[in-house]
């Protein structure tokens, strides 16, 4: 009879655990699938936002629209290339994902701004991510009548 509730516990337990966190999964998995990356990247940087931040983060991913994901790929992109690891091998190597995604884009103003609302407690440093953003929109620019595409 005790096996009986316990595992009546641990099995209302997981499903509990399983719904309560059905939303953040669906989230990371929409940001991750279309990447083709690991979900425990997009959970690092939630992780990293904190509590409040990648709670709002995630809300704004699991928005339907195209948009919001494109945008949250932006700061994904910013979060990785500028602050984790700010290396031209980086940088291609993210350019390189989000073009096979089909979701390489220039950054405007309003991706820095979103991205410094969503690692606000990292405290990014507003003239490092605009220089970041002059960098990776070089990748944008046509150079001699070609579009460079490393």
């Amino acid at each position: 009879m005790v096996w009986l509730m316990l595992a009546t516990l641990v099995v209302v337990f997981v499903i509990g655990f399983r719904v309560l966190t059905s939303g953040p999964r669906r989230a990371v998995r929409r940001i991750s699938e279309r990447l083709a990356i690991e979900p425990v990247v997009v959970e690092s940087m939630t992780d990293q936002m904190g509590r409040s931040a990648g709670g709002e983060f995630l809300r704004y991913l699991a928005r339907p629209n195209d948009v919001h994901l494109q945008n949250a790929v932006q700061v994904l992109l910013i979060w990785q290339a500028a602050i984790i690891d700010d290396s031209e091998h980086n940088l291609q190597h993210w350019l390189r994902l989000l073009r096979k995604a089909r979701m390489a884009t220039p950054l405007s103003d309003g991706h820095i701004r979103l991205a410094m609302g969503f690692l606000r407690e990292l405290e990014p440093d507003l003239p490092t991510l605009k220089a970041f953003q002059a960098r990776y929109n070089q990748c944008f620019t046509p150079q001699d009548g070609v579009l460079w595409l490393h």
